[in-house]
């Protein structure tokens, strides 16, 4: 059986594309960041390292969601920051289950995709809990918080230290430039994705 992981550096378009994916395969989509969502809503946090520890247990109720639908042999679309950190327990999992994943990779111009990636904690549709890191929720009558965005120089090294852009689990590669992300020809990538499966 296989599952489907869209993978890339952060502001691609990840969550828009796994979605398209999930809707036209007619198959379920799990996002960390939705998840994260959820606990950021129910539980708060009143500091950044009670934010990383949500963070941590958005990926094991995703890799535990996942396990769920291995178990009952089911196609499944994850979507996540997939990093080289990422790598040694989803192997473990894909093995346990034997599944192979297809790995869809957004890429494209850094530059270009940087710059979405500055102006999306700007927007209104942006969940704050992303955006803020010492409280959520914020408290009334507070000013918002503006983010302190990374540089464009941090960006860049993070996605070459953290393997945003070479990730890869243990099926084949379909690597999407995504940067325009208003061009993308959506058709064409899932006739690519349906000859891979």
């Amino acid at each position: 059986m296989y599952c489907i992981l869209v993978a890339g550096m952060p502001a691609s378009g990840k969550s828009t594309i796994a979605e398209k994916i999930s809707e036209a395969l007619e198959i379920p989509m799990l996002s960390k960041d939705s998840i994260k969502e959820v606990l950021f809503d129910d539980l708060g946090f009143r500091s950044r390292e009670e934010k990383v520890r949500l963070g941590v247990a958005a990926m094991h109720i995703l890799y535990y969601s996942a396990a769920q639908l291995m178990k009952a042999n089911k196609p499944f679309v994850l979507e996540n920051n997939f990093e080289d950190a990422s790598l040694p327990g989803l192997l473990a999992l894909l093995e346990a289950h034997h599944y192979t994943a297809i790995t869809v990779r957004l890429t494209g111009d850094p530059e270009v995709i940087y710059r979405r990636f500055a102006a999306r904690d700007l927007s209104d549709t942006r969940h704050r809990g992303h955006v803020v890191n010492d409280r959520y929720p914020e408290p009334p009558g507070a000013p918002r918080e503006n983010p302190t965005r990374k540089s464009y120089e941090q960006f860049r090294q993070d996605i070459a230290t953290r393997g945003y852009t070479r990730f890869q689990a243990n099926g084949p590669v379909l690597e999407v430039d995504v940067t325009e992300l208003s061009s993308l020809d959506v058709p064409a990538l899932l006739d690519s994705l349906r000859k891979l499966l």
